[in-house]
């Protein structure tokens, strides 16, 4: 017994104690006194480092402190001088308790070994914040990474605790943990593919924090707002959460658009549909007519003057229009879409820009419009598209052209009334 052991022990040896009465009260005198004084120095040890900390992040312009404020590293740290403590004051508390003192020695060395993850994950967790803030990697999954580490430490924690407990050393531990790493490879499968796929995405940039991705698969539509080891965060436009494996960002296929996002419009590829027998020639008195539209009506003065030159130096027999070169409502109205576009404020002319004739169909032959809007932003877009196809399928009946539909109850009644059709 040391000098404090043997001063309480002999004190109630004298109040007739009997020897085990003395040393259940010596072990308990020493374990108030020790849990008091530990008490004391976990109080002033935290009270100490908490306004260390706050007076440095008071005065440094970083936000680095602040986080591991935030984040409670200085308050996990205040607690190592206090479990030092007990970890000394076990021996002298319990010397007569040999087998209590080997379990609590265990349970202390435990408890050491999870203060230390828990101080990890905070340092780990502040990195993670502090990463986020640096414009460079704002957009990098930083989670998976964190989380990497941290599945690490938590493998050498759980190690470090069962060595502890079963009184191996690690060297051998680890030997013998080699043969149920079958087992492990398939607890931790997911976790692993998720590792090895953020690292791709990482490397080969598939997708970042804010991308906006349609990935059909899972019904995804929307922005990324976090990548982690096992899964992809998509908030939808519809503000619902779509959860993706991570493993399926290499494995599937999915859209990224990030580079229209990044470009200097967003593309308007639609059709319409025009009824093959609406299609004619035009005649000089349907030109005439046409001029009146003002945007194509030098286009149409000049061509009527080249088909003009060309068939009279190719003598074509114009008493059928199809001899010779001619004007056509349909080209026409390709011309006037084309030169409207042209002169649309919301439209990116210096981006390809066109007003083309599809194959036909059995519905009709389609005319497409392909541009590049110069707002991106969604609603605005469907907005300007809109607006586009109003204006154009109002204008199809000046160029006697008609869009094609499907007839309904109302077109056959209308037909029966009209005596073509029996219904």
């Amino acid at each position: 017994m040391n000098k404090y052991q043997h001063f309480f022990y002999n004190y109630f040896k004298e109040l007739s104690f009997t020897d085990t009465s003395a040393k259940y009260m010596n072990m308990l005198m020493l374990f108030v006194i020790a849990l008091v004084g530990i008490f004391i120095v976990d109080l002033i040890v935290r009270t100490i480092l908490r306004f260390i900390s706050a007076r440095i992040a008071s005065t440094t312009k970083s936000n680095f402190d602040d986080l591991l404020i935030s984040n409670r590293v200085p308050a996990n740290t205040a607690h190592v001088p206090a479990l030092y403590l007990v970890h000394e004051s076990i021996p002298i508390v319990f010397h007569d308790f040999e087998n209590l003192h080997i379990v609590l020695e265990k349970i202390t060395t435990i408890i050491a070994i999870i203060l230390g993850l828990w101080i990890v994950r905070s340092l780990l967790n502040t990195l993670k914040s502090y990463f986020k803030t640096l414009p460079r990697l704002k957009d990098k999954p930083i989670d998976s990474y964190i989380q990497v580490f941290m599945i690490f430490a938590w493998s050498a924690g759980i190690l470090l605790a069962i060595a502890v407990v079963i009184e191996l050393s690690l060297t051998k531990f680890i030997a013998g943990f080699g043969t149920i790493s079958a087992i492990i490879l398939l607890i931790f499968k997911d976790t692993i593919l998720g590792f090895v796929a953020s690292i791709q995405v990482a490397i080969n940039d598939m997708v970042r924090i804010g991308d906006w991705i349609t990935f059909e698969k899972y019904g995804a539509d929307g922005e990324v707002t976090e990548i982690n080891l096992a899964t992809v965060k998509v908030q939808n436009w519809d503000n619902t959460i779509t959860t993706i494996p991570t493993y399926a960002m290499i494995s599937d296929s999915f859209k990224n658009w990030r580079g229209m996002t990044n470009s200097d419009g967003r593309r308007i590829k639609r059709h319409m549909l025009i009824k093959q027998n609406s299609i004619k020639y035009l005649t000089d008195e349907d030109i005439e007519r046409l001029k009146g539209i003002q945007i194509i009506e030098s286009y149409l003065t000049n061509m009527q003057q080249k088909i003009e030159q060309y068939n009279t130096a190719n003598n074509a027999d114009k008493s059928l229009l199809i001899n010779g070169r001619n004007l056509t409502n349909v080209g026409v109205f390709r011309k006037f879409i084309q030169t409207y576009l042209e002169q649309h404020s919301a439209i990116n002319d210096q981006m390809l820009l066109m007003a083309r004739q599809l194959q036909p169909t059995a519905e009709g032959i389609p005319i497409e419009i392909y541009c590049f809007s110069k707002d991106k932003r969604w609603q605005n877009y469907e907005y300007v598209m809109s607006d586009l196809f109003d204006h154009f399928l109002a204008a199809v009946p000046y160029f006697d052209l008609e869009i094609f539909e499907f007839p309904d109850n109302s077109t056959f009644k209308s037909l029966s009334n009209k005596g073509k059709v029996n219904l």
